[in-house]
């Protein structure tokens, strides 16, 4: 199977819009190269692939910090399989990236298991604590959910989705998995530029807990850059799982720490709160795209935007004119269809998306054909359109891939939610609380207002292609709200303009916000199609950085078989194979 090639075109010339739906094609276009670049060439703007892909015949891990991916690899290296590299390499970043993601936070998962010849996803999110009610908070003139603190967290899932991982598909215990990251926070690393650039940012936050700042910040201030970070203290909590498993966690010291702390901080976490956790194995939401097939994660996570935004571009493009990849990214018209089909899918992640045990959510509907073409007419395909949401989520997050000789496949996101969550540390085990609870709402009305034991509305979703029923692609996008909106660019990258998985990564992205209706376009996109968009009435801003997300990826090669990954090199990670 080959992938598809097609030309970039840049726009001259637009004729006027006709009635309805239809309107006629760029008068004049100028073929220009192809997307992917020559070998070899590094070139910077649109079309420039920063590196090459990285090659693995035997396996092969991807994330965003090197030393979290060498442990990984390590592991597969080792006899392990990709599911006990993930979990390695996840208990790594906890240590190398603990403003990201960590046992305090939450995880999803969608995997492709070889030996069942499936995909299976699990879903291992959090839920707020029994005390934690809507009056609790409008009681006291609150709008919102405070956005740190202790009330701003919910029982962490990360530890039990490992320990459901490891029972159903692992075949090394905690202890080979979870040592190699003991001993890395014992020892301690070098702090890298992303991180190091977080932690400065969010020295203020970290002040204000006596616990966060004794670990976080030593002497009084961050480690820096390039300065040495030991965390013995998450070291001890590791050894704890290690030798006793999730229940240390939930039913056991670690446990009884949290409360201990939340009673002190006036928050309601109580026993019973961490007994109740039950990671849930559970189908992901698919559709259909170009010959491919896309998964993702169900409610409460946003990923049905990324397969309804998907569906919207492939039927209302032709309805109004505009054909992907007859445009190419170097079109204005390419880039409208996406933000609008953007617009319109996280507007139905707002009305609808909520956790499926408390409200129903219309997923058949909202990832149908049919429901993609119902919303064709809400797009002009000459004009930007106004709609608007209320705040939009934040958030650190890591996503990491892992494949093994046997052709497991595991694509897996876990976080804290926004930069060092809720701020709180819990004393003696060095990990942070996440604040995936401000994502809840205290508007009776909305599908995610805030209920004891429901699970938040969730931005971090792993993605998954398979061709022709077998594993082609794993990816995802760190970053909050960017994510949805960031897998939908990558694959559109891929699978109609021809993309490797590298270049896929490097090429610019725009990042629209729901809330103000502006859309940032990274530095190259912006001189290409900036000032044309601007006269479509969107909002355009120029900028770069971590608003457009973090990516990683596998592919595996339709024809030889060989992994090929990728990083995103907006932050500090790698891919690493053997």
């Amino acid at each position: 199977m080959q992938l598809p090639t097609v030309a970039f075109s840049v726009l001259l010339a637009c004729t006027a819009v006709l009635p309805g739906y239809v309107h006629a094609a760029p008068a004049h276009t100028q073929t220009v190269a192809p997307f992917n670049p020559l070998r070899g060439d590094r070139g910077y703007g649109w079309t420039g692939q920063t590196r090459s892909e990285v090659l693995g015949t035997h396996g092969m891990v991807a994330t965003s910090q090197p030393l979290a991916a060498d442990i990984g690899l390590d592991i597969l290296k080792r006899g392990g399989n990709a599911f006990d590299a993930a979990i390695a390499t996840a208990a790594a970043i906890n240590v190398v990236e603990p403003e990201s993601a960590g046992i305090g936070g939450d995880l999803f998962m969608i995997a492709w298991v070889a030996k069942e010849h499936r995909l299976v996803a699990l879903d291992s999110a959090g839920h707020a604590p029994s005390g934690a009610t809507p009056e609790r908070f409008s009681s006291r003139g609150l709008k919102e959910v405070p956005y740190t603190g202790i009330e701003s967290a919910v029982v962490p899932g990360t530890v039990a989705g490992w320990d459901a991982i490891r029972a159903r598909y692992g075949t090394m215990s905690f202890r080979d998995t979870l040592e190699p990251a003991a001993r890395l926070a014992e020892d301690g690393f070098g702090v890298t530029e992303r991180v190091e650039a977080e932690w400065e940012e969010y020295a203020s936050l970290l002040g204000k807990d006596h616990d966060t700042a004794s670990v976080y910040l030593p002497h009084g201030r961050p480690p820096g850059l390039y300065g040495v970070f030991r965390n013995p203290d998450l070291a001890r909590a590791l050894r704890l799982l290690e030798t006793g498993g999730a229940n240390a966690f939930y039913r056991g010291p670690i446990a009884d720490a949290i409360v201990k702390k939340s009673q002190a901080l006036g928050g309601t976490f109580t026993p019973a709160d961490f007994d109740r956790v039950r990671p849930q194995w559970v189908r992901p939401l698919t559709t259909s795209y170009r010959g491919y097939d896309i998964y993702e994660m169900p409610p409460s996570t946003q990923g049905v935007a990324v397969l309804e935004a998907l569906n919207i571009v492939e039927q209302c493009g032709p309805k109004i004119g505009i054909n992907p990849r007859g445009e190419g990214p170097r079109s204005p018209l390419f880039w409208h269809l996406l933000i609008e089909a953007k617009k319109i899918a996280y507007a139905d992640l707002r009305q609808y998306v909520g956790d499926p045990d408390f409200v129903s959510v219309p997923t058949a509907k909202l990832t149908s054909k049919a429901y993609a073409r119902s919303q064709c007419p809400r797009i002009n395909p000459r004009h930007a359109s106004t709609i608007t949401a209320d705040r939009d989520p934040v958030g650190g997050t890591v996503y990491l891939t892992t494949a093994d000789r046997e052709g497991n496949v595991v694509s897996l996101i876990f976080s804290v939610y926004d930069e060092f969550g809720s701020g709180v540390t819990v004393p003696g085990y060095g990990f942070l609380l996440n604040n995936r609870g401000a994502q809840f709402s205290l508007d009776e009305k909305s599908p995610n207002v805030i209920a004891p034991g429901k699970r938040p509305f969730y931005t971090i979703i792993p993605g998954f292609v398979l061709k022709g029923g077998r594993p082609f692609l794993s990816l995802g996008v760190m970053y909050g709200d960017q994510q949805a909106q960031g897998q939908l660019q990558v694959l559109e990258n891929m699978l109609d303009l021809g993309a490797n998985p590298q270049a896929a990564s490097d090429a610019a992205r725009f990042s629209h916000s729901q809330s103000s209706n502006h859309v940032v376009l990274e530095s190259g996109l912006y001189q290409a199609v900036g000032p044309a968009l601007k006269e479509m009435g969107h909002e355009v801003d120029e900028g770069n950085g971590l608003i457009m997300g973090g990516y990683q990826a596998i592919m595996i090669d339709p024809h030889s078989g060989v992994y090929r990954g990728a990083s995103d090199h907006r932050k500090d990670g790698a891919a690493a194979g053997y």
